[in-house]
């Protein structure tokens, strides 16, 4: 039964120069009708749960986005309002929402603290105001030092910080200096990116006509190890291949993701995994608001995972975390995996410890490459 619950909150000030993630603009009204829109998802998804023996109280929730602080405090309440009411809240609930620097202010983290949110992730990405600026941000490094300082002050201890490296005019030291003023912001938290150009943002046609240059690979690379050696230095558990944690505060939302747990998606574009099924919802936001005020359930996309795309998702997904893979699980194709990873393993870019296969450091930084030929080996590509 799924214990996790997703909340997509497409509007955004302006859309960042390298985000490909589902965001239109923000407009007050629109959010109105999508929040009315999204509490309606809720109840029917909650009552379709009913259906099958219930929901299970949650154990997770995430809003993100987009950027959910855009949202005025009564859409906030009444959000969460619907969801404790539709599946309430386990004891210890992880409820984490997203928030960008310069949309935080002493009202919103009140509102969001009366809600009862206990985690919040911080859309950073540099403290270098001239790394921002080519993102595309609209916030400088020192707006999020006070922002995090405010979710600090809320009483909220579990703040996560998002980094991004690889960006165009970013050195090795820029990064140095990045990690450690992101440390000196005293987060439970902090995941780690390697900026990724995609086909169609502004960023990718800046690189495209050669007026942004990114960094070299052997420095992108350099980057990675840099991240993995200041934050284990610090104390910061290295649990997934983006995502550092003091013991204790790994994201458990995301790890129920990794360990192929079932989830529930609401909002424009969210995905949800219930019972060997993917389901997707419309991406239009119009056409989402439209369907749930005729009473349907915005579904777009199904897919039965098919039981080798099963092993395919339990392999890749559990390779990307620390803790790796008991092969036990995989039961009859527990000796076809072991096999296939002597090559990888002798190269150094595995290990089997006991049971459990997982990537080295190497490995990790090399992850994609290593992915490929595992799945080559076992005859899964």
């Amino acid at each position: 039964m799924a214990c996790s619950l997703y909340i997509h909150i497409p509007f955004c000030l302006r859309k960042c120069a390298y985000c490909d993630f589902l965001s239109v603009p923000f407009d007050k009204g629109i959010s109105v009708r999508y929040v009315k829109a999204l509490i309606k998802e809720i109840v029917l998804r909650a009552e379709d749960l009913n259906a099958s023996g219930g929901p299970s109280p949650l154990r997770t929730i995430y809003i993100g986005g987009g950027t959910p602080t855009l949202l005025s405090n009564e859409s906030l309440k009444e959000i969460f309002k619907t969801i404790r009411e539709c599946f309430g809240f386990s004891a210890g609930a992880e409820i984490t929402i997203e928030a960008n620097p310069g949309t935080l202010d002493g009202s919103k983290m009140e509102a969001i603290v009366l809600a009862g949110v206990n985690r919040l992730s911080l859309g950073v990405q540099s403290l270098d105001d001239a790394e921002l600026a080519a993102l595309g941000r609209i916030h400088t490094g020192d707006d999020a030092s006070r922002a995090a300082a405010l979710v600090k002050e809320s009483g909220i201890e579990n703040l996560s910080l998002d980094l991004i490296y690889g960006i165009p005019g970013q050195r090795l030291k820029g990064w140095r200096n990045t990690l450690k003023r992101a440390l000196g912001l005293k987060p439970r938290h902090i995941s780690a990116y390697e900026l990724t150009p995609e086909p169609g943002t502004p960023l990718y046609e800046s690189l495209r006509t050669g007026s942004l240059r990114l960094p070299g690979e052997d420095e992108v690379s350099d980057m990675f190890y840099l991240a993995v050696d200041e934050l284990e230095s610090a104390g910061l558990l290295h649990y997934e291949i983006s995502n550092y944690a003091y013991p204790g505060y790994e994201c458990r939302h995301n790890l129920n993701y990794w360990r192929r747990g079932e989830y529930i998606g609401a909002g424009a574009g969210a995905h949800s995994f219930i019972g060997e099924r993917r389901i997707k919802n419309t991406e239009d936001v119009f056409n989402y608001i439209e369907l749930l005020s005729s009473g349907s359930l915005p579904f777009d996309e199904l897919e039965e995972v098919r039981k080798e795309e099963a092993v395919k998702e339990f392999i890749f997904l559990g390779l990307r975390t620390g803790e790796g893979i008991d092969t036990r699980l995989l039961k009859g194709n527990a000796s076809g995996l072991i096999n296939a990873s002597r090559a990888l393993i002798e190269g150094g870019f595995m290990e089997l410890r006991g049971d459990c296969l997982r990537l080295t450091k190497r490995g990790t930084a090399l992850y994609s490459s290593v992915i490929v030929e595992l799945f080559r080996a076992i005859g899964l590509d």
